[in-house]
């Protein structure tokens, strides 16, 4: 089990400094909203063991330098539960970051929704929902720090609906809490670990990485920029295939650059995301934020494999993050099509490929796409941005893989070679229909060509 800190040692943890906000005002009623006997004298006790009159603390700090609004949770105060007291300070908290245009960083620890204010303390969750999701709207990051615990309400509102989620090694985190989990539930699925295999979690942060690591967010997340991401320069080949498949050989070549080669290449610092937060991860799909000749571009990234349903929820939720603030995306193309396994189709894949497709159709953020290797079909257009498209010359992409192709038209394996160049799949072949781009950069003296 974790230490378990104070709202304000893990206040001291991450910030270089801390302001706490003014608390707004409430007449005190007699052992709270419901009347209920010996509550006063337990928040007597909680407010002389803690040192706080309420389970969080609210203020302006900075970050590694940036500035930013902490709500820090004190789970020794009531096990850090949400009341009627607790969601006043934290609408004052949002409604702060919006007028001075601040991103939200919540440092949970909680057990949810105070049993003795009944109703009034379950519908806080409310309001804290509200704020979240005007902070949401106006353009402003949430980072979440998910410590031990963090249950209930307050996982369900401040924590999983944050833009990103960082959890402390150790961490019970989940809508149950151990009192009122079903009898022989897997313990594991209540960690930060299985949270982070479940999709739920972007990281598992520790402690001593974790100032470093929000001030890397932050940074990131606070730089927007509306000019496009350049495509990267290819890491392999700059001439143009011959044939259609030569094309296919050299994009299915063990050998070639692959998509961390080019993330590497392009990215001086990055962070990532993890998961579709409905149940799953994709280690083909590579999603996060990077810095690009000092300004921020997100990323999704192909790695060669069948993409998973939960790879292209990943990569729509990559793009319309990056499109609220307003950050333009690099996509990388590599798969030899979408999962067709019955898993993906129980998982809903034709769903999760129609919302990558709505969420790069939606975008107003510039989106950039370098097709790097196989471009298969639909599970591989769903990542591209139309008029906004380039290849290498390890690449090719077609409606469908020549040997579907030819088991489709009947035709013996010996013509898979000849319907690979039928289906004028190469490169350079792009250009014509006006699907992709090549231009002097990827194939030198090609000139400028859009397909």
């Amino acid at each position: 089990m974790p230490e378990r800190r104070s709202a304000r040692q893990v206040v001291a943890l991450v910030a270089d400094d801390f302001t706490e906000l003014p608390h707004p005002a409430r007449e005190p009623v007699p052992d709270g909203p419901l009347g209920w006997p010996g509550y006063d004298a337990a928040r007597a006790r909680a407010a002389g063991r803690t040192g706080e009159d309420e389970s969080v603390i609210c203020g302006t700090a900075r970050i590694e330098g940036v500035p930013v609004v902490l709500a820090a949770f004190e789970f020794g105060y009531l096990g850090g539960s949400l009341g009627e007291g607790t969601g006043d300070r934290l609408v004052a908290a949002y409604v702060h970051a919006r007028e001075h245009r601040l991103p939200v960083v919540p440092l949970i620890a909680t057990g949810g929704s105070r049993m003795q204010e009944g109703m009034v303390a379950l519908t806080q969750l409310q309001r804290v929902a509200r704020q979240s999701a005007l902070t949401r709207r106006a353009g402003l990051p949430q980072i979440a720090v998910v410590r031990d615990p963090t249950t209930g309400g307050g996982w369900a509102t401040l924590g999983a609906g944050a833009d990103v989620i960082l959890a402390l090694p150790g961490a019970q985190i989940g809508f149950a809490g151990s009192r009122v989990r079903p009898a022989g539930a897997d313990p594991a699925a209540y960690t930060a670990r299985g949270q982070l295999a479940a999709g739920a979690v972007d990281a598992v942060v520790g402690e001593e990485e974790l100032r470093a690591v929000l001030g890397r967010w932050l940074r990131l997340l606070t730089a927007p920029s509306g000019e496009p991401a350049p495509p990267p320069r290819p890491l392999g080949a700059t001439d143009p295939p011959a044939t259609g498949w030569e094309a296919v050989r050299r994009a299915r070549a063990h050998d070639r650059p692959r998509a961390g080669s080019y993330l590497d290449a392009y990215f001086t610092e990055r962070v990532a995301i993890s998961g579709d937060r409905c149940g799953g991860t994709d280690d083909g799909m590579l999603c996060g934020f990077g810095a690009h000749q000092g300004r921020t571009v997100a990323y999704a990234a192909q790695t060669g494999s069948a993409t998973r349903p939960a790879g292209y929820r990943t990569a729509a939720r990559l793009i319309r993050l990056a499109d609220r603030l307003g950050i333009p995306v690099l996509t990388l193309v590599d798969t030899p099509g979408a999962a067709n396994d019955a898993e993906a189709e129980r998982q809903g894949v034709g769903a999760a490929i129609a919302e990558l497709f709505g969420a790069v159709a939606e975008a107003r953020t510039p989106v950039t796409t370098l097709v790097i290797g196989e471009g298969g079909s639909g599970g591989a257009l769903a990542l591209a941005a139309p008029g906004g498209t380039w290849a290498t010359g390890d690449s090719y992409f077609s409606v469908i893989a020549p040997e579907s192709a030819a088991r489709i038209l009947k035709r013996p394996p010996r013509e898979v070679p000849e319907t690979a160049d039928r289906l004028r799949l190469r490169p350079q072949d792009l250009a014509e229909p006006g699907t992709a781009r090549t231009d002097d950069q990827l194939f030198p003296g090609t000139g400028d060509r859009r397909f």
